[in-house]
């Protein structure tokens, strides 16, 4: 089994994980801090890894799918919000829109980097599968 260094997202849905490997095309608008900046480290083509599994969790052993990224966008949205006539209050949302693909099951092998304010990547293999015939 060879291993290789795959971007992660963390903490998604086990149901919408489920969903993605009945192997149609999704497309997920996220909007925590942690997987979006994961997200910027990612180049449309590429796999990265998604686990149910919260980030400060992870560790090796840990099931996820792979899943193949076929767009990618991060966008910034200013949302005003108003009390009375008199008081607004303005803030931004970064939120962002990925379109994958599954690929297959895979499991942790070792955690590579994560923490606050960085991109979280894990060592993962690919799962093997056999038929009897």
């Amino acid at each position: 089994m060879m291993a290789m260094i795959y971007a992660a997202l963390t903490g998604i849905n086990p149901s919408l994980i489920a969903e993605i490997k009945m192997g149609r095309p999704r497309t997920l608008e996220l909007t925590s801090a942690h997987n979006i900046i994961t997200l910027s480290e990612v180049n449309p083509d590429s796999l990265i890894f998604m686990t149910s599994t919260d980030m400060e969790d992870l560790a090796p052993g840990d099931g996820g799918i792979l899943v193949h990224v076929v767009g990618l966008s991060i966008s910034m949205k200013r949302v005003v919000e108003y009390a009375n006539p008199l008081f607004y209050e303005e803030r931004e949302r970064t939120s962002a829109r990925v379109q994958i693909r599954y690929m297959c099951s895979s499991t942790i092998k070792s955690v590579e980097s994560r923490g606050t304010g960085q991109a979280t990547f894990v060592d993962a293999v690919k799962a093997q599968q056999y038929c009897a015939l």
